[in-house]
């Protein structure tokens, strides 16, 4: 079995040299960010299977760097803080965070932590859904159109597949904030129309025009 990769960015060295032979004694490839100055570019670039991320680095916010993060990229994310509040977790899992403790953690709980993450991708099998000429590919996150590959973010992804699962009735603005945010509590009405205007935007960019109907005070609607 190929061995996965975990890419830790901590700025702790004691911490991360820790991190690193407790990761490795227990099957993992580890690779280490070490300098911050392009913190953004490196983590971008680490081409990982499953990212550590510390919340609070040197002149950095680790929850806003996510935030960036998940624009590009639906590799795995657990993030690792000192603080162990509600708002806290809130912020990171409605940042995009797949995980989330808290330090100091148990060396076992952390890897229970890694294990279940992984379980849930591996659990995943390619499935392909296509409605009005669009084929969205899942594992992939991507769609098709006219044998074009079009790359989907993360939560683009998800609207096309809950709207694609749902095609033949409106699906409400709060039922889809609370499908792609996984939470009862407030999330910006803004985030989900930007979300949803740059699904749009690649739809009509290769041609595919009002596949996404907007029902006046009632939701959305595929056309």
């Amino acid at each position: 079995m190929e061995q996965r990769t975990i890419y830790i960015v901590e700025d702790d060295s004691r911490l991360r040299g820790e991190l690193i032979c407790l990761l490795e004694q227990n099957g993992y490839v580890c690779t280490a960010m070490e300098e911050f100055e392009r913190a953004f570019e490196q983590l971008e670039e680490s081409h990982a299977d499953l990212i550590l991320l510390d919340i609070m680095l040197p002149r950095l916010d680790g929850a806003a760097m996510l935030r960036e993060f998940r624009r590009k990229s639906d590799t795995p994310v657990i993030m690792v803080t000192s603080k162990d509040t509600e708002m806290d977790e809130m912020l990171c899992m409605s940042y995009g965070a797949d995980d989330y403790i808290a330090k100091p953690y148990n060396p076992s709980i952390l890897l229970l932590h890694i294990e279940a993450v992984f379980k849930r991708i591996s659990r995943s099998s390619e499935e392909t859904m296509e409605y009005g000429g669009v084929l969205l590919h899942t594992t992939r996150s991507s769609m098709e159109i006219a044998g074009t590959v079009v790359e989907l973010s993360k939560n683009e992804l998800k609207i096309l597949a809950y709207l694609m699962k749902n095609h033949g009735r409106i699906v409400s603005r709060d039922e889809l904030i609370r499908y792609l945010w996984d939470t009862e509590e407030f999330i910006d009405d803004n985030t989900l129309t930007v979300n949803l205007s740059r699904v749009r935007r690649k739809l009509e960019e290769h041609g595919v025009c009002g596949l996404i109907q907007t029902k006046r005070g009632q939701g959305y609607l595929l056309g």
